[in-house]
């Protein structure tokens, strides 16, 4: 599982090193959920490896609040395993005895996230690969641990049976039996590696370490507890994750349909002034939304570059919603978010002043295009 992630990271750095172009993203905060039904555990303890591991499930529930920090709620469920196994210290003439348990138990979490391969790499939702780091407190809620009870005696009937020094003296202490339902306190911390199938699916893998008090196995040993798991679900994106921009480019460009001549006449010699035409970019919106598509944001892109090359110049932009669907509030509404939108990416991603924009809407009682589809937009002239 290491190996898989570690892999992945040299994967995703190779792949950012290629991306290249004039296309930005910025994160959308979002909800998340996993869900995890393939996993392994191992209990640590004093037996053979393999005796202490047991199947393992896990769901969760995440929002990320920006490009590296995120939260998640997880339920990690199934059953832990322990043992004891006289075969390290049997004394001559000894029989060889060996016990193994399973309880259950339910242990929800709540974990800190930090977007690790967005921190190193930079936001690329494109990315095939993606690290993440948590970590966490939680609680442990163990129950049906009857099967340690049974082992303990069994044991113990051993030992006096082949008159050889009782169970706890043989390092096998088990002080801490208990019964019933036990909630103990569980910190916790790991990574998770998505491989990206699209932007609203994912396939995860996930490893963690769980540490608690020494009671958790029944058995006194004078040091935490701990178990391990290996996790492997899928990852679903609720609702949109990120927005594109694309930078405007370097190079100065002019555009020949706007661009004239004036000639002013002005007292002695007669001077020619250029005078660029007012812009107009109509911004198209999907039904009852006023998210910028992408193919829409070249032209707030075209905006930005005429206010930046034309100091004196400001935009006027009004909102306007289809008359063919919706009701007066709601359209109302909606025509004020899309122009408020389009305000909103010329201050935010362009940084053009508040004071050179004007916004207003219209909602449905003005149709300025004959098909109806059309009224779903934000109409700005700059001049």
């Amino acid at each position: 599982m290491s190996g898989l992630l570690f892999l992945g990271v040299l994967s995703a750095h190779a792949q950012d090193g290629q991306q290249q172009g004039t296309t930005e993203y910025d994160v959308i905060p979002h909800w998340y959920v996993q869900i995890q039904p393939l996993g392994a555990q191992h209990t640590l303890g004093e037996i053979d490896f393999s005796d202490l591991l047991s199947y393992n499930v896990q769901a969760a529930l995440g929002y990320n609040f920006n490009k590296i920090l995120g939260a998640r709620l997880s339920v990690n469920a199934w059953q832990s395993k322990a043992g004891i196994d006289n075969k390290s210290f049997r004394l001559a003439g000894d029989g060889a005895f060996k016990g193994k348990w399973s309880w259950k138990y339910v242990a929800p979490s709540l974990e800190l996230t930090a977007n690790l391969s967005n921190l190193a790499f930079g936001v690329n939702p494109n990315r095939l690969f993606t690290l993440t780091a948590f970590v966490g407190v939680g609680a442990n809620i163990g129950f049906g641990n009857d099967d340690a009870e049974k082992v303990k005696n069994d044991y113990e009937k051993f030992c006096y049976g082949n008159n050889t020094i009782p169970a706890g003296d043989h390092n096998q202490n088990m002080d801490y039996l208990w019964d019933g339902s036990k909630v103990r306190v569980t910190g916790r911390g790991g990574l998770m590696g998505d491989f990206r199938i699209n932007d609203k699916i994912s396939i995860g893998l996930e490893v963690n370490a769980n540490v608690l008090n020494d009671r958790y196995n029944s058995k006194k040993a004078g040091n935490a507890d701990w178990y391990f798991n290996a996790l492997a679900g899928v990852k679903i994106n609720l609702g949109e994750t990120y927005t594109e921009r694309t930078v405007a480019p370097v190079i100065e460009y002019v555009d020949r349909e706007v661009e004239k001549r004036v000639e002013v006449q002005v007292p002695g010699p007669q001077v020619v002034i250029e005078k660029r035409a007012p812009l107009r970019r109509d911004i198209f919106f999907k039904i009852n939304s006023w998210k910028i598509q992408k193919s829409e944001i070249q032209k707030v892109a075209d905006i930005a570059f005429y206010l930046d090359q034309n100091p004196e110049a400001k935009v006027v932009m009004v909102g306007y919603a289809d008359k063919g669907t919706g009701n007066a509030t709601i359209n109302a509404r909606l025509a004020a978010n899309r122009a408020q939108s389009v305000k909103d990416t010329l201050v935010k991603e362009y940084n053009i002043s508040e004071s050179r924009i004007t916004y207003d809407s219209k909602g449905d009682t003005e149709q300025p295009f004959a098909e109806n589809d059309k009224n779903r937009v934000t109409i700005c002239i700059a001049e």
